[in-house]
């Protein structure tokens, strides 16, 4: 019902009808009727996105659960990620900075991670993600940050001769699978992938800036991994127990003669 008034209050400030609603959607005007009186759950999200996208706004699913619980678990993935991303991060040489807050010329945010390497004197810029995000979004706010980092790494005492970014996203099939729906996106924004970023973390090439996305997984996804291998796993000691017993010949009885 909420969606429907917010689609009615869009529509009638264009001063359209349903049916130039439906024409700008590219959807039927039974379908916008729907929508507006209700009945979106008769809907496809496709159509209803095409149908807000069509009045210049955007739609957001919200999931709820326990409150704040679900805030809270997404909150621990994200926490699990960037520490993991740190600990990698520390072991190549390079020094870490957690969830760096800044206000230069009124532009305001933090920074999940923000990394210097002193022997190139590089400045990187790292988004952690727990889940794929609005890329539009992401881009932007990560395009953002990537400008000012070299002013706030310098009040850290970091003079940087380049600024880097990484999106660093939580290793599994779906952020695989929608960083490939996205390709193109992608490609133009940060081209480059795991193997390359992490060959360029070794070594990053002084003066010159690189981007790209690292698929990494936390310590939470690895331990569950490790205990999905330790229950399928059979000891060697059991198979060779088995081909053992298996191939061992049967005890012969002695023939004790009956009494006549």
């Amino acid at each position: 019902m909420r969606l429907g008034r917010q689609v009615r209050a869009l529509r009638r400030r264009r001063r359209w009808r349903q049916a130039d609603l439906a024409r700008a959607a590219r959807v039927s005007r039974s379908m916008v009727w729907r929508m507006e009186a209700g009945r979106a759950d008769d809907v496809t999200m496709r159509h209803v996105d095409a149908v807000v996208r069509a009045l210049s706004a955007r739609l957001e699913l919200l999931v709820t659960w326990q409150g704040e619980g679900l805030d809270r678990l997404l909150d621990a993935d994200h926490a699990a990620l960037v520490e993991a991303t740190a600990i990698e991060l520390r072991s190549l040489g390079w020094e870490v900075a957690v969830e760096v807050s800044f206000n230069i010329r009124g532009e305001r945010g933090s920074i999940d991670l923000l990394a210097y390497h002193q022997p190139s004197q590089t400045v990187l810029v790292i988004e952690v993600k727990s889940v794929v995000p609005d890329l539009q979004a992401t881009l932007v706010v990560l395009d953002r940050k990537s400008r000012l980092a070299a002013e706030i790494a310098l009040q850290r005492g970091w003079v940087a001769r380049g600024v880097s970014r990484i999106l660093v996203l939580a290793d599994g099939r779906t952020s695989r699978r929608r960083v490939a729906e996205h390709e193109a996106i992608f490609a133009a924004a940060l081209p480059n992938r795991t193997v390359a970023t992490r060959r360029w973390l070794r070594d990053p090439a002084p003066g010159k800036a690189f981007a790209g996305i690292w698929f990494l997984a936390n310590a939470r996804q690895v331990s569950a991994r490790q205990r999905v291998v330790r229950r399928g796993a059979v000891s060697p000691r059991v198979h060779a127990g088995k081909a053992r017993t298996k191939s061992a010949p049967a005890p012969v009885r002695e023939q004790v003669p009956r009494s006549s």
